[in-house]
């Protein structure tokens, strides 16, 4: 690691700590040439598969737009919103896949919200299926009744 300070190409680590949710690490470094100071931060470097849309348009996978629909269906809800979104997310990039389409990211989203709050499952899925009358919207309200 080059010191900002001298251009020296050697350092020693003093302090080193995880920092977003062990996401990266924050060193604390000292340049053996000056004794100057740095802070320095390692982090893995992912590749964000491709996100294959209904209409067929492709985009890189984008946690904050699932954080968005995960969060409007959880409101007013006892439910981390941030914890299920990092748990598709997390699910998403262990299985190594280059591309996968947003119903799958869907159905993901859907058994991580089942699990902690029925209300929240039905109002993300209300919006997810798009759900057209009130009979469809009913049908799925039924497996909870």
């Amino acid at each position: 690691m080059r010191c900002p300070h001298c251009g020296f190409e050697e350092s020693k680590v003093i302090d080193s700590r995880h920092i977003e949710e062990n996401a990266s690490i924050k060193r604390r470094r000292e340049c053996l040439s000056c004794q100057a100071r740095f802070t320095t931060y390692e982090m893995v470097e992912t590749i964000q598969p491709m996100v294959i849309k209904k209409d067929g348009s492709r985009e890189y996978f984008d946690k904050g737009k699932l954080l968005v629909g995960i969060v409007k269906a959880c409101q007013k809800r006892p439910v981390n919103s941030a914890q299920i979104a990092n748990k598709v997310e997390a699910d998403i990039l262990n299985s190594l896949r280059t591309e996968i389409t947003s119903t799958e990211i869907g159905e993901m989203t859907m058994n991580e919200l089942i699990k902690v709050d029925a209300v929240a499952y039905i109002r993300f899925v209300s919006v997810y299926r798009d759900f057209s009358d009130v009979e469809t919207f009913m049908q799925e309200l039924r497996k909870f009744l």
